[in-house]
């Protein structure tokens, strides 16, 4: 039997929650809980095999309890629950500990389906998310390539290219001038420039200045 604690702000939700998870032979509803709070009390007292954690709750969001329910619980398995298909969503989950993530709309079949899953081990996520996420992860790394500078590199590298120095730019981003320094070593590196020329040149070709400037 799988021991399911049901996580969410709205008592209706919950409630249907229940009756779709309670209405199988192999699942069991043990406990509910309307914030992250309260989820980990009932967590600890009933030790569930598997939570259905609401992303979004007025306290404290699911993602943000999630490493405090795993370490109440090690053993439990963790599936979220979210109206958000939003990649960015998803891969905040998976990396503070979910086992799975499955949108509310979703038909119930595909929540038991999903509680099976992660119950038994597995990783869970819907087809279309794990597409969506698989080419924003692409997206990601064909801006890294086509440009490797970070957001606060590309400020240093401007600041440079307008002729400040380290001090200058150590006081104007609030850094130290060793960071300074430091950006400035990266960024020389990761361009593969050698010069103040090359950099100005650079610069002036990505748009991070102009002529007039």
């Amino acid at each position: 039997m799988i021991r399911v604690l049901v996580v969410d702000d709205h008592s209706v939700v919950r409630s249907g929650l229940r009756r779709v998870l309670d209405a199988e032979d192999d699942i069991e509803t043990v406990a509910e809980a309307p914030n992250a709070n309260r989820a980990v009390f009932e967590a600890m007292a009933h030790k569930p095999d598997v939570i259905l954690l609401d992303v979004t709750m007025p306290d404290q969001s699911g993602v943000d309890v999630l490493p405090t329910l795993l370490e109440s619980v090690p053993e439990t398995r963790v599936l979220m629950l979210s109206m958000h298909d939003d990649p960015g969503y998803v891969r905040a989950a998976f990396e503070a500990g979910a086992s799975g993530y499955v949108l509310k709309e979703a038909a119930d079949t595909e929540v038991v389906a999903a509680v099976r899953a992660v119950a038994s081990g597995e990783s869970y996520v819907h087809p279309a998310l794990g597409a969506k996420m698989v080419a924003a992860e692409a997206e990601a790394r064909r801006r890294a390539e086509s440009d490797p500078l970070s957001e606060r590199e590309r400020e240093v590298l401007r600041l440079l290219a307008l002729g400040h120095t380290n001090q200058e730019i150590a006081g104007m981003l609030y850094i130290s001038v060793r960071t300074a320094e430091t950006h400035r070593a990266h960024i020389m590196r990761k361009l593969r420039l050698s010069s103040r020329a090359e950099l100005v040149r650079y610069a002036l070709d990505s748009g991070l200045i102009d002529a007039s400037e």
